[in-house]
């Protein structure tokens, strides 16, 4: 039997999430992609196939994050950020992609930070 890679599980379990998860221009898709130095979260339209908003994790400053430090504490940030540009761009709902990461950590901040700018998933 051939080993399988940590990333090859990832994008499986990616490939599993997308079969089942799709955004609308009613309830665009909310992904998140991490990587070790930062993390991205972009809304998508998969029917037109157009990015509608994004933010990076460089492009926000952690502040008022309680008691979260590090690299979730960016992380929360850049999901109050999208939830931000969401609401300016008229976006209230939206359907949640983790990206085959795991729902903990700097993926969960992103969704808390997301909830509490006021998307609900």
């Amino acid at each position: 039997m051939a080993n399988i890679t940590k990333q090859q599980q990832r994008k499986r379990r990616q490939a599993r999430v997308r079969a089942k998860v799709s955004g609308t221009a009613a309830r665009p898709r909310l992904n998140i992609h991490r990587t070790l130095a930062s993390i991205y979260a972009q809304l998508i339209d998969d029917v037109e196939g157009k990015t509608l908003v994004a933010v990076h994790s460089k492009t926000v400053d952690a502040t008022d994050v309680g008691e979260r430090k590090g690299k979730v504490a960016v992380a929360y940030t850049v999901g109050k950020a999208i939830a931000q540009k969401a609401k300016d761009a008229g976006i209230t709902t939206v359907v949640f992609d983790r990206g085959g990461c795991l729902f903990a950590g700097r993926v969960k901040a992103v969704a808390d930070g997301a909830r509490d700018g006021g998307l609900t998933f």
